[in-house]
């Protein structure tokens, strides 16, 4: 009888344990309406954790950081973004086809236009604080790690905003510890492992790929936009010549979602239904996990992408217990490199594997895997005296302890062989 009370309670707490993953996967219309920023998905700005870090086992000490980190906050990609909108109102509203919303959203976007024109894809001023931040908070946390003469190497894409990140990154940390040395380079000889994507995937991710018209079909069905379109322009005849209704909505949703990683302070949610922000973020979410996640028609060959990007974070790692390597490595890339990475590495839920658009949602979230300034942290411990069998690590996602699928009998921390055994494994041999 106690046998099998122990077996059902172990049934239990496992089925708990389930629930609770798949429940906090999920993205519930609920949760959206109290915070319509997240329907801006990985336009997300970067959410700042709120759990306490748990204290390493006794006789522990930090030693060594391996982080790749998204960019943070920026406008949108391109200024043709905010600019073909300011036109259109700036049309309609020359002949009187604007209506009172309609007009006081055209004054809203020429606020917004004047502060992001020629600004398109640049880190944001909201950007460079949500990387002070992390930097401040990973010192804080983990001082020990930047001693006086320790080296620091930063590394980022050829993207503009992905090495002001790194800039903003490493100058406070500089700040914080004025006697580091941190070596920046933002180079293309890195990436082959910091930007990393395989012909067969950008095949499979193209607009053309075999997902797309299935695709195609389910954003149309969720693009309802004649409301929106009525509430803005009074004239039937400016909307039939020159309104493309769709076009419309799902630019006027860009520059809505971008609005929290910029500083004019003006909002474009009230123009939207609710239910029209989460069917827009449902497309989204969904594009993001074909083209970046583990779909199960992939069958894994885009999370394939981030096995140069572990193999390096595997090498880093190596040559730190080996007492060769550097304080930490940081670096800095995005969103289609952060979130295959937590697919191939399985953290949490985030290689969950599906099809069905109508279904994704439920089970994976483009905010939750990379908001702006997302980022990765692997935390090594180390005993004085100990040797590299003793070595612990956790895992932080966007500086949250995370799960990994490695047995461990203290949580947040696994023996560093075992998950350099595990991830070997996915990584093969280089």
């Amino acid at each position: 009888m106690r046998l099998r009370f122990i077996i059902n309670n172990i049934l239990l707490v496992t089925l708990l344990a389930v629930c609770v993953l798949f429940c906090s996967a999920q993205t519930s219309f609920k949760e959206m309406s109290a915070d319509l920023n997240l329907s801006g998905g990985v336009y997300l700005a970067y959410p700042v954790p709120t759990a306490p870090q748990t204290a390493a086992p006794e006789g522990y000490r930090p030693f060594y950081i391996s982080h790749y980190g998204r960019h943070g906050s920026r406008y949108l990609i391109g200024d043709e973004d905010y600019k073909w909108l300011v036109d259109l109102f700036a049309t309609a509203d020359s002949v009187n086809a604007l209506t009172p919303l309609g007009t006081d959203v055209y004054r809203r976007l020429t606020l917004v236009w004047h502060e992001a024109e020629g600004h398109g894809g640049d880190l944001s001023s909201v950007g460079v604080r949500q990387e002070q931040g992390i930097a401040e908070r990973m010192y804080a946390s983990l001082p020990e790690v930047f001693p006086p003469g320790a080296a620091v190497s930063a590394r980022s894409t050829v993207s503009l905003r992905c090495a002001m990140s790194m800039a903003a990154f490493g100058d406070k940390l500089k700040e914080l510890s004025p006697r580091i040395h941190i070596s920046y380079e933002a180079s293309q000889k890195y990436m082959g492992y910091m930007n990393f994507h395989t012909e067969a995937s950008n095949l499979f991710t193209a607009d053309d790929g075999p997902w797309a018209e299935e695709y195609r079909k389910f954003a149309e069905s969720h693009t309802k936009a004649d409301r929106l379109t009525a509430s803005l322009f009074s004239s039937e005849d400016f909307i039939l010549k020159r309104v493309n209704p769709s076009d419309l909505m799902w630019g006027l949703y860009w520059v809505a979602s971008g609005m929290q990683d910029i500083e004019t302070d003006v909002s474009f949610y009230d123009i939207f239904l609710p239910e029209e922000l989460f069917d827009l973020w449902q497309c989204n979410n969904y594009r993001f996990y074909v083209c970046n996640a583990n779909h199960a028609a992939g069958k894994g060959i885009v999370t394939a992408n981030a096995v140069p990007l572990l193999r390096n974070i595997l090498s880093g790692a190596d040559e730190a217990v080996a007492g060769r390597g550097e304080a930490a490595t940081l670096r800095f890339g995005h969103d289609g490199n952060l979130i295959p990475l937590l697919a191939l590495m399985e953290v949490e839920n985030f290689n969950v594997s599906a099809e069905d658009p109508y279904e994704v949602y439920k089970v994976w979230c483009d905010f939750r895997a990379a908001p702006m300034a997302a980022n990765l942290q692997l935390v090594f411990f180390r005993k004085d005296g100990g040797t590299a069998d003793d070595v612990l690590v956790k895992v932080l996602h966007n500086e949250t302890e995370v799960h990994i699928p490695v047995e461990t009998d203290c949580f947040p921390f696994y023996r560093w062989s075992d998950v350099r055994r595990f991830y070997k494994g996915i990584a093969g041999d280089w």
